[in-house]
């Protein structure tokens, strides 16, 4: 991790926001809610969608175009959201990062592992932040999950059960790989948060069953050892009719001094090992942000004090090397280590990387810390 500049700037964070599809009118209205920032631009390489999206949001004023650089310019922004689809994460965090504007991003930071370490080579030869939006880290509850998790003494293994049946149609249901690819990584991501370590290696199987929708992989179990030897088990599938999960998953932790359990809504539930009744801490803070309002607090909030955010890019590496991680588990049917993931995507950045700068920074860093 590598110092950003900060903004002293009291008055409201000025963004522009590149995307302005589905996810793009959530973030929209995300911004417009948090009297903390001012949405000044929006950029699509459709202008009339991002016109169509300001207009159902009731905006108008706001400086449209499908230049990052220019909008910005133009706007007077400080800062980019970037709500772009993956492929476009790379080009667009770069532009922004080069003409001196730190970005909060959508997960992920980009479709593989060696184009987001070429992203945290560009924020630390910018000196500017690139914070990855992972919006599951926002619940209050799952802040609760990790103080039990660091109560409960060595951690023999922690478990998360996903299981829902969304019809989104277009892109995701032509996706290989989709549910590790797609979702997996919130409850990946959530897991170092929870653990407040790093993987080793996974082994992960991952199958379609006969009335999937989907026509890549819906189904996936992948076993991860973490640093210490803690285990952690990922089952999950995207064609689950019936008795669903919440999209936090079912989550259970066992460990020295007791277990742990979390629907993934309300709060979680313990049992120390020598307490004979279940407890369940107070309720969270109903007020405070949550998922993408809650990156976007956060954000804000870094920047104005320096303080390292939990979606900072050279830590969120590892995240996304999880799922490729996974995904090359699945492919191979062998047990994979994240160092080797690590390594060689950090070959293909280098041979990748047209900027002499950030090449040069990658030389340096070639082992990443969290």
């Amino acid at each position: 991790m590598s110092e950003f500049r900060t903004i002293t700037d009291a008055a409201p964070l000025r963004l522009v926001q590149v995307g302005a599809g589905g996810m793009g009118r959530a973030w929209i209205r995300t911004i417009t809610a948090n009297p903390d920032v001012e949405l000044v631009g929006l950029v699509d390489i459709n202008t009339d969608a991002a016109h169509a999206a300001l207009e159902q949001a009731g905006l108008s004023g706001i400086v449209v175009g499908t230049s990052t650089a220019e909008v910005a310019a133009q706007s007077g922004a400080h800062a980019v959201v970037n709500v772009t689809v993956p492929a476009a994460h790379h080009p667009v965090n770069v532009e922004a990062l080069f003409v001196g504007l730190p970005v909060l991003c959508e997960k992920p930071a980009a479709p593989t592992v060696a184009q987001a370490l070429s992203l945290a080579a560009a924020a630390s030869v910018s000196g500017e932040l690139l914070m990855i939006s992972q919006s599951r880290r926002y619940y209050p509850e799952l802040a609760q999950l990790r103080a039990i998790a660091g109560e409960l003494g060595e951690i023999g293994a922690v478990t998360t059960e996903f299981f829902k049946a969304p019809h989104f149609g277009g892109f995701r249901e032509q996706m290989p790989h989709v549910l590790l690819v797609d979702m997996a990584i919130h409850a990946f991501d959530a897991a170092r948060y929870v653990l407040d370590a790093d993987p080793v290696a996974v082994y992960c199987e991952e199958w379609n069953p006969g009335f999937s929708w989907f026509d890549g992989a819906a189904n996936a179990t992948a076993t991860f050892e973490f640093e210490g030897g803690t285990r952690y088990v990922y089952t999950g599938s995207w064609c689950a009719d019936g008795i669903e999960t919440s999209w936090n998953g079912t989550w259970r932790i066992t460990g020295a001094g007791g277990s742990a359990t979390w629907d993934g809504e309300g709060m979680p539930r313990l049992q120390r090992l020598d307490e004979p009744t279940v407890t369940t801490p107070d309720a969270a803070d109903s007020g405070a942000a949550r998922e993408i309002a809650g990156s976007l607090a956060e954000f804000v909030s870094v920047l104005r004090s320096g303080q390292t955010p939990s979606g900072e890019i050279h830590s969120n590496v590892y995240s996304l090397a999880m799922v490729e991680a996974a995904v090359r588990s699945a492919e191979t049917g062998a047990r994979v280590r994240l160092a080797a993931v690590l390594d060689e995507a950090h070959r293909e950045a280098l041979a990748a990387e047209r900027r002499d700068d950030v090449r040069a920074d990658l030389e340096r860093s070639s082992v990443l810390t969290s």
